[in-house]
């Protein structure tokens, strides 16, 4: 009797860890999914850098620095291999591209350029979803450190050797804050 209590038990605790180790993959699987649809919308966006730059120089010409700090920002974010350099490039990516929009606001006729807007509103909309799956691949990532360090998960997750995993946050303390609004 006692054995059968015994293989019993083995059964189930080998359920139970085959169990939670499928479901740590799954969890590891969506965070990669999570990364990858991000890497997807950066390419978009890495893609369309050019034609903007291409646009705005013929209006622009004397602002070359702020031209050049664009092209030099995507060529890093394009070149950056970890997730970690993938955020500071893409950071400091999306603060020269706000840089070019303001300074494209002091020129009329680039603002009224069709092409111009066009690119725009496509780079904004690709802000858009790279902000849609930065949420989920955070919130992948979230569920993924939960489970790591949670009770009994955590005891497979260190025997099957999973990480946990970091989180694309803001770099720069000053994208934190509210923008200021003055009339």
């Amino acid at each position: 009797m006692i054995g059968w209590i015994l293989l019993g038990l083995i059964v189930f605790a080998v359920i139970a860890f085959v169990s939670i180790y499928n479901s740590l993959v799954t969890l590891r699987e969506n965070v990669r999914n999570g990364w990858s649809q991000i890497d997807v919308q950066l390419k978009r966006r890495h893609d369309l850098i050019p034609n903007l730059v291409e646009t705005a120089k013929g209006y622009i010409s004397h602002e070359r620095g702020t031209l050049e700090a664009v092209i030099k920002a995507r060529q890093q974010a394009v070149n950056a291999t970890s997730i970690k350099d993938k955020q500071e490039a893409e950071n400091f990516l999306s603060g020269t591209l706000r840089s070019l929009f303001a300074v494209a606001e002091n020129y009329p006729n680039l603002k009224a350029d069709t092409q111009m807007r066009q690119l725009h509103e496509e780079l904004t909309s690709t802000e858009n979803k790279i902000a849609f799956a930065r949420q989920y691949y955070n919130d992948e990532v979230n569920r993924l450190n939960v489970a790591i360090q949670s009770f009994p998960s955590n005891i497979v997750a260190q025997v099957g050797g999973f990480q946990k995993s970091e989180f694309f946050g803001i770099a720069e303390a000053t994208e934190r804050d509210a923008p200021k609004v003055q009339f």
